[in-house]
């Protein structure tokens, strides 16, 4: 055959495993070429002289296998050749079955899950440390996993039989504590009773003696005529006071210079409530003859009634509590507790005063209103509504719907004053008498005065802080200068206040206001960071109880059209490293500089994104937003993602 011929005619590829090693192509050749089979391209590559003798060696097999198949039909073998195919046919499916068997099998011990697999057991490395060589045998575990595994289980075992017998013990330990402690219990309740004998029989012997009574004694004294929870109140408070001094030093127990406790208001109306029943009814005798004479001239109008009745219910004790709280800086919380006689609660107004006269910022106008710099002490404790269910019967008598509109003139009557007042109301029980518990008020005390200290420097934190942040300034402490790059160049050019209604009107917020984030308590403002053209609008969401709890920023970012967290996944990124990775930007305790920490990472979150964005090559001139920040990876994944995650001290941005 000549090499013409073979040139015109189109050969199919012969695939033949005895066909020669350069008649095949590879799966690399393949791919250089593309996708798609060429045959033109096929014959080129191959040699004339090769195909020509595979052919021929092809022609002479079936020449041979035909003679011989030809030669067994001659022979009459017939039925032997049917037997042996038979046979081999039936060896090939026995075959089959034992390999499809031992797939079966194989199978089974690879999807196999043991017990052991869910049991933590200690790295290797520890094991190698603290297991005794009888249970390690690392001659023998080293190079077998098996016997490694069960080893580690051997260990694991001991280790937990030792901790069971340490449980026990402890548990001995803590029965005969337990006992310890009740036997003291008893001791000191059945103290009580006895030194209350004694301080009034002393009473007599301090009057003979004209003994000087201090501030103390006198307090005391008018404490008397307080109503039970004030009494309560002012009793655990001074208690709390002395032993706070008591832990600074080593003098007898004395009033704490960070707690003062008073008494204010007319004593002689506090006394003139309880009068004797005699004179009870000759007044109400009196005051009947009057009532009558009253009628006879002029018939008070139904309103006139009810404002009257209004101003009863919510009439106050002549007395009150006065806590004065301070802090190491000078400033001090000033609390005024009050109780309202017919409704059976405590209500409380708040005032914060400083050292130094401090600049009122625009945007910090309500953080140390005495409106709401309590409000959610504790989660869910708004202060607007009464906590005894028995006053809404009270309220539907004279025309009240909720505390609500008298809570500026009376006071907040918040869950945790009731309980610094001994008051406890069972919602499915709604009590008409005041029950006052001096336990409920101590176990409350400390935990209280703790936060309300805590509430104090946090709002005055944010108070100087937001002076800062109304002239573009995000002020960062020189402990926290190593959470950011030594470069920023977006800056902050605004941040203002927001009222709650406006802020559940933004379009890119719906995500917060439909999880029930967004609660009327919440404190709202509007940062914005630019750079360039690119303008970064920063909804944030301020909790009462910052900076135990994180402020929440939803972002919108104006450049190259409007991008959120539901179009841009780089954008729900940013919002991430700010409201999820909040822990790292907390700085020191007690973590006052997260809002403004959140905001400059912030800044540096927008220049990663507008510096890593690709530029378009066909605008001419400077790029818009050079690269300054060194990123090991642009781009990671499907969605993109750009390294918002700053490294310290090397000094450039990663992924998370």
């Amino acid at each position: 055959m000549s090499s013409e011929s073979s040139k015109k005619r189109k050969p199919k590829v012969i695939r033949s495993d005895g066909a020669p090693a350069e008649g095949k192509r590879t799966r690399s050749d393949t791919e250089q070429e593309g996708k798609y089979y060429s045959e033109e391209a096929e014959v080129d590559l191959r040699d004339p002289g090769r195909d020509y003798e595979l052919y021929k060696y092809t022609c002479q097999e079936l020449q041979r296998l035909m003679a011989e198949i030809q030669d067994l039909k001659s022979r009459g073998g017939k039925d032997a050749a049917k037997q042996k195919v038979d046979a081999y046919h039936l060896q090939l499916q026995n075959l089959l079955y034992e390999v499809m068997h031992l797939q079966k099998e194989i199978t089974k011990c690879l999807e196999f899950k043991s017990k052991h697999e869910e049991i933590d057991l200690v790295s290797l490395e520890e094991f190698y440390k603290e297991a005794p060589p009888d249970i390690s045998k690392a001659e023998v575990t080293m190079g077998d996993p098996h016997q490694q595994t069960l080893a580690r289980l051997d260990w694991e075992l001991e280790q937990r039989k030792r901790l069971a017998e340490k449980y026990r013990e402890c548990l001995s330990n803590k029965e005969k504590i337990l006992k310890e402690i009740e036997v003291k219990k008893e001791y000191l309740s059945s103290l009580q009773p006895r030194l209350n004998s004694i301080m009034q029989a002393s009473l007599p012997v301090q009057e003979y003696l004209f003994m000087p009574f201090d501030q103390a004694h006198k307090q005391y004294e008018t404490a008397r005529h307080l109503p039970p929870p004030l009494y309560v109140l002012f009793v655990q408070a001074t208690a709390y006071g002395q032993a706070c001094a008591h832990r600074k030093s080593s003098q007898p127990p004395r009033q704490d210079k960070m707690l003062s406790v008073a008494i204010e208001g007319s004593v002689d109306e506090a006394k003139a409530l309880f009068k004797p029943p005699e004179d009870s009814q000759d007044d109400e005798s009196d005051s009947d003859a009057e009532e009558e004479q009253t009628t006879k001239r002029r018939r008070p109008t139904l309103g006139v009634q009810l404002d009257d009745k209004r101003k009863e219910m919510l009439k106050r004790h002549p007395l009150s509590v006065l806590l004065d709280l301070k802090c190491k800086d000078g400033s001090a919380l000033h609390l005024t507790f009050y109780y309202l006689m017919n409704l059976n609660i405590m209500t409380v107004k708040a005032k914060v005063t400083t050292a130094a006269e401090l600049t009122t910022p625009i945007s910090a106008g309500d953080l140390l209103s005495p409106d709401s710099v309590l409000s959610c002490l504790y989660p869910g404790d708004h202060g607007k509504k009464t906590p005894n269910p028995a006053n809404q019967y009270q309220f539907d008598k004279v025309g009240i719907l909720t505390l609500r509109d008298y809570v500026l003139d009376l006071g907040h009557p918040y869950l945790w004053v009731q309980k610094l007042g001994g008051l406890h109301f069972p919602k499915e029980q709604p009590q008409h008498t005041v029950i006052t518990d001096h336990s409920l008020s101590a176990s409350h005390m400390e935990t209280t005065m703790k936060l309300l200290k805590t509430r104090v420097q946090s709002r005055l934190a944010l108070h100087k802080q937001f002076a800062s942040l109304e002239h573009g300034i995000v002020p960062v402490t020189s402990d926290c200068h190593y959470l950011f790059p030594a470069k920023v160049v977006s800056r902050l050019v605004k941040w203002v206040t927001i009222a709650h209604e406006d802020y559940t009107e933004l379009h890119f917020t719906k995500d917060i206001v439909e999880a029930g984030l967004a609660g009327d308590t919440n404190l709202y403002y509007m940062a914005l960071v630019e750079r360039g053209t690119a303008k970064l609008q920063a909804a944030v969401v301020l909790n009462p109880g910052y900076s135990s709890i994180p402020p929440i920023f939803q972002l919108c970012l104006n450049w190259k059209g409007e991008k959120t967290s539901n179009n841009d996944d780089n954008i729900r990124a940013m919002e991430s490293e700010v409201n999820v990775c909040y822990k790292e930007l907390c700085g020191p305790r007690p973590g006052h500089q997260l809002l403004t920490n959140q905001l400059q990472r912030l800044c540096v979150l927008l220049d990663v994104y507008l510096e890593t964005e690709s530029h378009d090559d066909s605008v001419e001139g400077p790029k818009e937003f050079p690269q300054e920040k060194m990123c090991l990876r642009l781009f990671r994944g499907p969605s993109r993602i750009k390294p918002f995650k700053y490294n310290h001290p090397q000094g450039f941005f990663s992924h998370r």
